[in-house]
Protein backbone atom coordinates (compact mmCIF):
# COMPACT_ATOMS: atom_id res chain seq x y z
CA UNK A 1 0.00 0.00 0.00
CA UNK A 2 1.68 3.43 -1.04
CA UNK A 3 1.96 6.00 1.98
CA UNK A 4 2.11 9.77 2.24
CA UNK A 5 5.93 11.04 3.25
CA UNK A 6 5.35 14.92 4.91
CA UNK A 7 8.90 16.56 4.63
CA UNK A 8 6.95 19.58 6.06
CA UNK A 9 7.41 21.19 9.34
CA UNK A 10 4.81 20.22 12.70
CA UNK A 11 4.65 22.91 14.60
CA UNK A 12 2.08 23.94 17.74
CA UNK A 13 -0.47 26.58 17.05
CA UNK A 14 -1.77 28.70 19.70
CA UNK A 15 -5.26 29.16 18.91
CA UNK A 16 -7.59 32.25 19.91
CA UNK A 17 -10.79 33.59 18.44
CA UNK A 18 -11.43 37.01 18.60
CA UNK A 19 -14.28 39.54 17.31
CA UNK A 20 -11.41 41.47 15.51
CA UNK A 21 -7.50 41.58 15.32
CA UNK A 22 -6.45 44.93 17.55
CA UNK A 23 -4.70 47.87 15.51
CA UNK A 24 -1.30 47.99 16.12
CA UNK A 25 -0.12 48.94 19.95
CA UNK A 26 -3.99 47.67 20.89
CA UNK A 27 -5.39 45.03 22.65
CA UNK A 28 -8.14 42.80 22.25
CA UNK A 29 -9.40 39.89 24.88
CA UNK A 30 -10.05 36.78 22.72
CA UNK A 31 -12.49 33.95 23.69
CA UNK A 32 -10.92 31.03 23.39
CA UNK A 33 -7.52 29.68 23.75
CA UNK A 34 -5.42 26.24 23.21
CA UNK A 35 -2.64 24.73 21.88
CA UNK A 36 -3.11 22.47 19.20
CA UNK A 37 -0.53 21.05 16.96
CA UNK A 38 -0.71 22.62 13.56
CA UNK A 39 1.33 23.47 10.36
CA UNK A 40 2.30 20.33 8.15
CA UNK A 41 0.21 17.77 10.85
CA UNK A 42 -3.18 19.50 9.60
CA UNK A 43 -2.61 17.63 6.18
CA UNK A 44 -1.46 14.26 7.88
CA UNK A 45 -4.19 14.06 9.86
CA UNK A 46 -6.28 14.68 7.00
CA UNK A 47 -4.90 11.87 5.27
CA UNK A 48 -4.91 9.40 8.11
CA UNK A 49 -8.10 9.97 9.35
CA UNK A 50 -8.92 8.91 5.85
CA UNK A 51 -7.33 6.03 4.69
CA UNK A 52 -3.77 6.98 3.57
CA UNK A 53 -0.56 5.58 6.03
CA UNK A 54 1.33 8.86 6.87
CA UNK A 55 5.21 8.80 7.68
CA UNK A 56 6.16 12.53 9.18
CA UNK A 57 9.92 12.94 7.82
CA UNK A 58 10.78 16.18 9.83
CA UNK A 59 12.51 17.23 12.82
CA UNK A 60 10.67 17.32 16.05
CA UNK A 61 12.08 19.08 19.10
CA UNK A 62 13.02 18.25 22.83
CA UNK A 63 10.83 20.38 25.16
CA UNK A 64 6.78 20.65 25.98
CA UNK A 65 5.88 22.01 22.32
CA UNK A 66 8.49 18.43 21.18
CA UNK A 67 6.26 16.54 23.17
CA UNK A 68 3.31 17.90 22.07
CA UNK A 69 3.27 17.51 18.94
CA UNK A 70 4.46 13.77 18.90
CA UNK A 71 1.69 13.15 21.47
CA UNK A 72 -0.51 14.54 18.86
CA UNK A 73 0.98 12.10 15.84
CA UNK A 74 1.02 9.53 17.64
CA UNK A 75 -2.67 9.83 18.89
CA UNK A 76 -3.43 9.76 15.09
CA UNK A 77 -1.75 6.87 13.86
CA UNK A 78 1.03 9.30 12.16
CA UNK A 79 4.48 7.22 12.16
CA UNK A 80 7.54 9.92 13.08
CA UNK A 81 10.12 8.77 10.67
CA UNK A 82 13.04 10.22 12.25
CA UNK A 83 13.13 9.01 15.89
CA UNK A 84 15.97 11.36 17.43
CA UNK A 85 14.88 14.67 18.96
CA UNK A 86 16.47 17.99 17.68
CA UNK A 87 18.32 19.80 20.56
CA UNK A 88 16.03 22.43 20.81
CA UNK A 89 12.13 22.95 20.77
CA UNK A 90 9.54 22.70 17.96
CA UNK A 91 8.54 26.03 16.90
CA UNK A 92 5.40 27.86 18.03
CA UNK A 93 2.58 29.72 15.68
CA UNK A 94 0.02 32.50 17.26
CA UNK A 95 -2.82 31.19 14.85
CA UNK A 96 -6.13 34.16 15.13
CA UNK A 97 -9.43 33.35 13.76
CA UNK A 98 -11.87 36.86 14.17
CA UNK A 99 -15.49 36.84 13.07
CA UNK A 100 -15.42 36.38 9.52
CA UNK A 101 -13.80 33.30 10.28
CA UNK A 102 -10.20 34.41 8.35
CA UNK A 103 -7.38 33.82 10.28
CA UNK A 104 -3.84 35.40 10.51
CA UNK A 105 -0.74 34.06 11.73
CA UNK A 106 2.69 34.77 13.31
CA UNK A 107 5.17 31.97 13.41
CA UNK A 108 8.28 31.45 14.95
CA UNK A 109 10.48 28.12 13.61
CA UNK A 110 12.48 25.97 16.07
CA UNK A 111 13.28 22.54 15.29
CA UNK A 112 11.53 21.21 12.42
CA UNK A 113 13.18 24.40 10.45
CA UNK A 114 16.44 21.77 9.93
CA UNK A 115 16.88 18.73 8.31
CA UNK A 116 19.86 16.83 6.64
CA UNK A 117 20.37 14.58 4.12
CA UNK A 118 21.10 11.65 6.67
CA UNK A 119 17.43 12.36 8.04
CA UNK A 120 15.96 12.19 4.78
CA UNK A 121 17.43 8.88 4.09
CA UNK A 122 16.39 7.12 7.21
CA UNK A 123 12.93 6.68 5.83
CA UNK A 124 12.55 4.25 2.37
CA UNK A 125 10.23 6.16 0.02
CA UNK A 126 9.00 3.05 -2.19
CA UNK A 127 7.20 3.10 -5.64
CA UNK A 128 3.66 4.03 -5.37
CA UNK A 129 4.02 6.40 -2.74
CA UNK A 130 3.73 10.21 -2.22
CA UNK A 131 6.10 12.74 -0.97
CA UNK A 132 4.69 16.11 0.28
CA UNK A 133 6.55 18.91 0.25
CA UNK A 134 5.93 22.47 1.43
CA UNK A 135 6.70 26.14 0.04
CA UNK A 136 7.68 27.05 3.36
CA UNK A 137 10.21 24.61 3.82
CA UNK A 138 12.03 26.46 0.74
CA UNK A 139 12.52 29.16 3.38
CA UNK A 140 14.71 27.60 6.01
CA UNK A 141 18.41 27.49 5.46
CA UNK A 142 18.92 24.53 8.04
CA UNK A 143 16.57 22.20 5.19
CA UNK A 144 16.06 23.42 1.84
CA UNK A 145 18.53 22.44 -0.18
CA UNK A 146 19.44 19.23 1.48
CA UNK A 147 15.66 18.59 0.56
CA UNK A 148 15.21 19.41 -2.87
CA UNK A 149 18.32 17.81 -3.70
CA UNK A 150 16.84 14.09 -1.99
CA UNK A 151 13.49 15.47 -4.09
CA UNK A 152 15.46 15.51 -7.38
CA UNK A 153 17.23 12.40 -6.60
CA UNK A 154 13.48 10.12 -6.06
CA UNK A 155 12.60 7.59 -9.00
CA UNK A 156 9.34 8.74 -10.99
CA UNK A 157 7.55 6.12 -9.66
CA UNK A 158 7.31 8.16 -6.55
CA UNK A 159 5.05 11.31 -7.05
CA UNK A 160 6.08 14.34 -5.60
CA UNK A 161 3.54 16.88 -4.24
CA UNK A 162 3.64 20.57 -3.82
CA UNK A 163 1.89 22.96 -1.52
CA UNK A 164 3.67 26.67 -2.24
CA UNK A 165 1.90 28.23 1.37
CA UNK A 166 1.24 31.55 1.63
CA UNK A 167 4.94 33.10 1.73
CA UNK A 168 6.40 31.39 -2.40
CA UNK A 169 5.57 34.03 -4.72
CA UNK A 170 7.53 33.33 -7.52
CA UNK A 171 9.09 30.54 -9.57
CA UNK A 172 12.10 32.17 -10.16
CA UNK A 173 14.15 31.47 -6.89
CA UNK A 174 16.65 28.97 -7.84
CA UNK A 175 15.48 26.09 -5.49
CA UNK A 176 11.87 27.18 -6.83
CA UNK A 177 12.95 26.86 -10.17
CA UNK A 178 14.64 23.53 -9.25
CA UNK A 179 11.76 21.97 -8.27
CA UNK A 180 9.21 22.75 -10.75
CA UNK A 181 10.04 19.96 -13.21
CA UNK A 182 9.77 17.43 -10.75
CA UNK A 183 6.31 18.26 -9.18
CA UNK A 184 3.87 15.92 -10.32
CA UNK A 185 0.78 17.70 -8.25
CA UNK A 186 0.23 21.24 -7.56
CA UNK A 187 -2.40 21.87 -4.84
CA UNK A 188 -2.61 25.57 -3.27
CA UNK A 189 -5.46 28.14 -2.74
CA UNK A 190 -6.48 31.23 -5.46
CA UNK A 191 -4.55 33.65 -3.83
CA UNK A 192 -1.28 31.66 -3.78
CA UNK A 193 -2.05 30.79 -7.11
CA UNK A 194 -2.23 34.11 -8.58
CA UNK A 195 0.35 35.50 -6.18
CA UNK A 196 3.03 33.05 -7.43
CA UNK A 197 1.88 33.78 -11.25
CA UNK A 198 1.08 37.07 -11.49
CA UNK A 199 -2.52 36.12 -13.25
CA UNK A 200 -5.62 38.04 -12.60
CA UNK A 201 -7.65 35.08 -12.35
CA UNK A 202 -7.47 31.24 -11.78
CA UNK A 203 -8.13 30.33 -15.00
CA UNK A 204 -4.99 32.16 -16.47
CA UNK A 205 -3.33 31.10 -13.18
CA UNK A 206 -3.56 27.42 -14.11
CA UNK A 207 -2.72 28.27 -17.50
CA UNK A 208 -0.04 29.99 -16.30
CA UNK A 209 0.95 27.32 -13.90
CA UNK A 210 1.31 25.08 -16.60
CA UNK A 211 3.75 26.62 -18.67
CA UNK A 212 6.39 25.92 -15.52
CA UNK A 213 5.49 22.40 -14.48
CA UNK A 214 5.83 19.04 -16.24
CA UNK A 215 2.93 18.27 -19.21
CA UNK A 216 1.22 15.82 -17.38
CA UNK A 217 0.84 17.32 -14.02
CA UNK A 218 -2.67 18.07 -12.04
CA UNK A 219 -3.13 21.15 -10.83
CA UNK A 220 -5.16 21.78 -7.91
CA UNK A 221 -6.14 25.11 -6.71
CA UNK A 222 -8.90 25.70 -4.17
CA UNK A 223 -11.84 28.42 -4.40
CA UNK A 224 -13.03 28.91 -0.93
CA UNK A 225 -16.88 27.98 -0.11
CA UNK A 226 -16.84 27.63 -4.07
CA UNK A 227 -14.71 24.53 -4.03
CA UNK A 228 -11.78 23.95 -6.22
CA UNK A 229 -10.37 24.03 -9.53
CA UNK A 230 -8.36 20.89 -10.85
CA UNK A 231 -6.84 20.83 -14.02
CA UNK A 232 -4.64 18.20 -16.16
CA UNK A 233 -3.30 18.52 -19.72
CA UNK A 234 -4.91 21.90 -20.44
CA UNK A 235 -8.39 20.89 -19.80
CA UNK A 236 -9.22 22.72 -16.31
CA UNK A 237 -12.69 21.55 -14.78
CA UNK A 238 -14.54 23.27 -11.70
CA UNK A 239 -15.76 20.92 -8.75
CA UNK A 240 -18.49 22.73 -6.42
CA UNK A 241 -18.28 22.85 -3.13
CA UNK A 242 -20.33 22.66 -0.68
CA UNK A 243 -22.80 25.17 1.72
CA UNK A 244 -21.94 24.89 5.26
CA UNK A 245 -21.92 27.71 8.39
CA UNK A 246 -18.22 28.93 8.29
CA UNK A 247 -16.70 29.63 11.28
CA UNK A 248 -12.94 28.97 11.23
CA UNK A 249 -11.34 29.07 8.30
CA UNK A 250 -7.92 27.66 9.70
CA UNK A 251 -7.02 24.02 8.45
CA UNK A 252 -9.12 23.93 5.94
CA UNK A 253 -7.02 24.19 2.61
CA UNK A 254 -4.77 21.84 4.46
CA UNK A 255 -7.90 18.86 4.90
CA UNK A 256 -8.44 19.32 1.03
CA UNK A 257 -4.97 18.57 0.51
CA UNK A 258 -5.39 15.73 2.88
CA UNK A 259 -8.01 14.48 1.90
CA UNK A 260 -7.58 15.07 -2.27
CA UNK A 261 -4.13 12.99 -1.82
CA UNK A 262 -5.48 9.94 0.06
CA UNK A 263 -8.69 9.72 -2.67
CA UNK A 264 -5.68 9.80 -5.20
CA UNK A 265 -3.09 6.82 -3.63
CA UNK A 266 -7.06 5.11 -3.10
CA UNK A 267 -7.27 4.74 -6.97
CA UNK A 268 -10.03 7.43 -7.29
CA UNK A 269 -9.89 9.49 -10.38
CA UNK A 270 -8.89 13.16 -9.74
CA UNK A 271 -12.58 14.66 -10.00
CA UNK A 272 -13.89 12.20 -7.85
CA UNK A 273 -10.71 12.77 -5.06
CA UNK A 274 -11.64 16.53 -5.25
CA UNK A 275 -15.32 16.35 -4.59
CA UNK A 276 -14.05 14.14 -1.72
CA UNK A 277 -11.41 17.13 -0.48
CA UNK A 278 -14.43 19.70 -1.51
CA UNK A 279 -16.48 17.97 1.39
CA UNK A 280 -13.84 17.60 3.91
CA UNK A 281 -12.88 21.55 3.74
CA UNK A 282 -16.49 22.30 4.08
CA UNK A 283 -16.29 20.28 7.25
CA UNK A 284 -13.33 21.63 8.52
CA UNK A 285 -14.38 25.11 8.47
CA UNK A 286 -17.47 24.20 10.44
CA UNK A 287 -15.14 23.82 13.64
CA UNK A 288 -12.61 25.37 15.36
CA UNK A 289 -9.35 24.64 15.16
CA UNK A 290 -6.56 23.91 12.88
CA UNK A 291 -6.51 19.95 12.48
CA UNK A 292 -10.49 19.72 12.06
CA UNK A 293 -10.17 17.46 8.87
CA UNK A 294 -13.25 14.70 9.20
CA UNK A 295 -12.75 10.91 8.65
CA UNK A 296 -13.93 8.76 5.66
CA UNK A 297 -17.31 8.42 6.92
CA UNK A 298 -18.31 12.04 8.30
CA UNK A 299 -17.40 13.15 4.59
CA UNK A 300 -19.05 10.57 2.75
CA UNK A 301 -22.38 11.23 4.58
CA UNK A 302 -22.18 14.71 3.90
CA UNK A 303 -21.87 13.93 0.12
CA UNK A 304 -24.82 11.69 0.52
CA UNK A 305 -26.83 14.50 1.54
CA UNK A 306 -25.75 16.85 -0.98
CA UNK A 307 -26.82 14.38 -3.43
CA UNK A 308 -30.13 13.67 -1.27
CA UNK A 309 -30.57 17.79 -1.62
Amino acid sequence: MPKLLHTGQVIIDLVMAVDKLPQAGGDVLAQSASFEAGGGFNVMAAAQRNGLSVVYLGRHGTGRFGDLAREAMQAEGIQIGIAEKAERDTGLCVAVTDASAERSFISYIGAEGELSAEDLASVAAEAGDYVYVSGYSLLHVGKAQALVDWVLSLPKAIKVIFDPGPLVASPDEPLMNALLPRIDLWTSNAVEALRFTGAADIAEALTRLAQHLPAEVLMVVRDGPQGCWISQSGEPQHVPGFKVEAVDSNGAGDAHAGVFVAGLAQGLPALEAARRANAAAALAVTRWGPATAPGAVEVDALIREAGAD
